[in-house]
């Protein structure tokens, strides 16, 4: 409400840089769910526009501040903010729409909307005190307390999955179920990349700059910087949006150039024979007390 007692008017003027645009709206609109009203089991008209919902979601996101924070100018409630966002990440409408969207950016590329290629990896970041006990957990290699994103990413760094956990567990332990998940919805998948932390059982491969960098585009939004979510799926619906902003983003700009070169490949090491291991034989005898022997 502004000072007057009158509504904001539904077309806001956009001033924050997480606003979607006049290009960015004409691609997300289509692929937001049908408002109850126009379903057949019928249902109450949305007292607000969706552009302006949209956008308080990426404002929050873009800028990691609490719900509560939302802006006055959207002209909407936190708390209606924060319902159409749990209703699209628990209807699944927010995973489809990011599945929608990795295949058009793929399309828009000039490449096939289906990827037979992914390269996993996993971030581990702080848990704030909003973060309950029973989802953190201890990383004890890198000394973190909280919790653990598992991304799968294709061969342009936009993600295919998004899976969070506690920090504790080996990252080979989820990343089973991850690509169990995987091969479920995208059976087309052939080969996966990782570092040596996924050694057991997976195949040890190169190529995996591009997930470091996809982690890196999450940490831009500053929601990603800590975890603050009360539950896991939050977390992950918090990733999800930003790589629909991404995606988004990129629909909009013109495709870029295919490539004239292969991409470098890295010399193959020549195989070098190990050397053969030397083991001492114990000569000395060693001798037991007598107290020893009882």
């Amino acid at each position: 409400m502004t000072t007057n007692g009158t509504r904001p008017p539904a077309v806001r003027e956009r001033c924050y840089p997480s606003d979607t645009t006049d290009a960015e709206w004409a691609v997300l609109e289509p692929l937001l769910p049908v408002p109850a009203r126009e379903l057949p089991t019928g249902g109450r008209p949305e007292k607000h526009p969706r552009r302006n919902v949209v956008d308080a979601i990426r404002y929050v996101n873009d800028n990691g501040c609490k719900w509560r924070s939302v802006p006055v100018d959207f002209g909407i409630p936190w708390r209606t903010v924060y319902g159409f966002f749990q209703r699209w990440r628990a209807s699944g409408d927010l995973a489809r729409i990011h599945a929608e969207l990795h295949q058009l950016v793929r399309l828009h590329d000039g490449l096939n909307p289906n990827t037979v290629a992914v390269i996993l990896d996993s971030q581990s970041v702080k848990g704030a005190e909003t973060v309950g006990q029973d989802t953190r957990g201890f990383d004890g290699g890198k000394l973190i307390n909280g919790r653990k994103r598992h991304l799968a990413v294709d061969m342009r760094g936009m993600a295919l999955a998004v899976m969070v956990t506690k920090a504790s567990p080996h990252d080979s332990i989820p990343a089973r179920d991850q690509l169990f998940r995987l091969r479920l919805t995208r059976p087309e998948l052939a080969v996966a990349w990782a570092d040596s932390a996924y050694g057991d059982g997976f195949a040890v491969l190169a190529k995996r700059w591009r997930v470091e960098r996809a982690i890196s585009w999450i940490m831009r939004a500053r929601r990603n910087v800590r975890d603050y979510e009360r539950l896991i799926s939050h977390s992950e619906a918090q990733i999800t949006w930003t790589f629909i902003t991404l995606m988004v983003r990129r629909l909009t700009r013109p495709p870029r150039p295919p490539r004239t070169s292969p991409h470098p490949v890295e010399p193959a090491k020549a195989a070098v024979k190990p050397s053969p291991i030397r083991i001492r034989k114990q000569t000395q005898t060693i001798r037991l007390a007598p107290s020893t022997l009882r």
